[in-house]
């Protein structure tokens, strides 16, 4: 049985729709991220969820049990905010327990599972203090143990590592992984940073304008986007989206890249495919690489090579990216530290075929 069931949900304000025919459903120890850029609903949608705020239409199921009317107290649900909630007069261990003392929890649970979560969360020093004494981090580390003491059988994350510093970020976001991985927690996690979704997902929702993008693992989000925008928003550096021309060629696809100034780019991808004549081409970074060093690739990537101009190099410790611009776009290229890549010099690139997206220019959505 789903632990989380969302059924065509709809949500609007007056004429204003936020979310449109929402549908998705994870089990019992699933992490899911909803991920997208500011405005797209994912923060509503998680409202939704909590009971915070009323839907327009469809359903929503928890372990089986309709709670689309249902109060958020009685959803068996516990959530952590952006901004902590913490209550500033009270101490740790007061903030902690103060949702089971209200509950007419008896004070040895109460204790017992205060100790519990300190530990897991290694606060145990910081029990006496109020908020107004701890850090960011250690704020964060309270609210996720008021949390975790409900016992519930979901946890809702609304953005809790976005008033955070970068390294801190990194290290909480540790700690959450770790909590899911060791409770075998049930979690929805709200975020518009793509590398937080991809480090902490089973799986991830990509939202736009209110309508899901894409479901999948973090795998599939990030090797077969579903469209162009899964492909430009999931990925640090991006994928390239390159305009190409196709023509069937025998049993294989002769594929055409504009280099700006002399022939085109061309290769040849041997699986015969049923396309436009006109396409975004989609490729990773990571996926295009230095002609001269690609004996690791299959046979078909190390005959796709060409020589292109290259605009900017960044070092990047251990990889080196180089920017060129192909069919009239900038392309980035992640290759080793120790390329002998230089600006405004022609340099070979080679792309794995076997890692290419095929887009629609007119709808932008996956051909292959």
């Amino acid at each position: 049985m789903p632990i989380l069931e969302i059924d065509h949900l709809q949500k609007a304000y007056g004429e204003t729709h936020i979310l449109h025919d929402i549908n998705i459903s994870i089990e019992e120890g699933d992490f899911l991220v909803l991920v997208g850029p500011s405005g797209c609903g994912k923060s509503t949608l998680l409202n939704c969820i909590a009971g915070l705020e009323p839907t327009t239409g469809g359903k929503i199921s928890i372990a089986g049990r309709d709670v689309t009317g249902v109060s958020p107290k009685d959803r068996d649900i516990a959530m952590v905010f952006q901004s902590y909630a913490l209550y500033p007069t009270m101490s740790v261990a007061k903030n902690i327990t103060f949702g089971m003392k209200v509950r007419g929890v008896d004070k040895a649970t109460q204790e017992a599972k205060l100790a519990e979560v300190s530990r897991q969360l290694q606060i145990e020093q910081l029990l006496n203090r109020k908020p107004g004494q701890l850090s960011g981090g250690q704020r964060q580390r309270v609210a996720m143990g008021r949390a975790l003491v409900r016992d519930p059988r979901l946890f809702l994350f609304d953005e809790p590592l976005s008033n955070l510093d970068a390294k801190l970020r990194v290290s909480m976001r540790t700690e959450i992984k770790k909590l899911h991985q060791d409770l075998n927690a049930s979690i929805v996690y709200v975020t518009h940073d793509q590398i937080e979704a991809m480090t902490l997902a089973t799986k991830i929702v990509v939202m736009k304008g209110g309508v899901i993008q894409q479901i999948g693992t973090p795998a599939e989000i990030y090797n077969r986007p579903a469209n162009m925008f899964v492909a430009d928003f999931m990925g640090s550096p991006a994928m390239n989206l390159i305009p190409a021309r196709v023509r069937a060629e025998g049993g294989a696809t002769r594929i055409e890249i504009d280099r700006g100034q002399g022939d085109p780019l061309v290769f040849t991808d041997p699986v015969a495919r049923d396309l436009p004549a006109e396409i975004v081409l989609g490729v990773r970074p990571e996926d295009i690489h230095e002609a001269t060093g690609t004996a690791h690739l299959p046979d078909a990537a190390r005959q796709s090579g060409g020589e292109v101009m290259i605009d900017v190099v960044e070092p990047a410790g251990a990889d080196t990216f180089a920017v060129t611009h192909l069919g009239g776009k900038p392309v980035t290229a992640r290759l080793r530290a120790e390329s002998a890549v230089r600006p405004k010099q022609m340099f070979p690139l080679a792309f794995d075929l076997s890692k290419l997206s095929y887009f629609s220019p007119k709808d932008g959505q996956r051909l292959n």
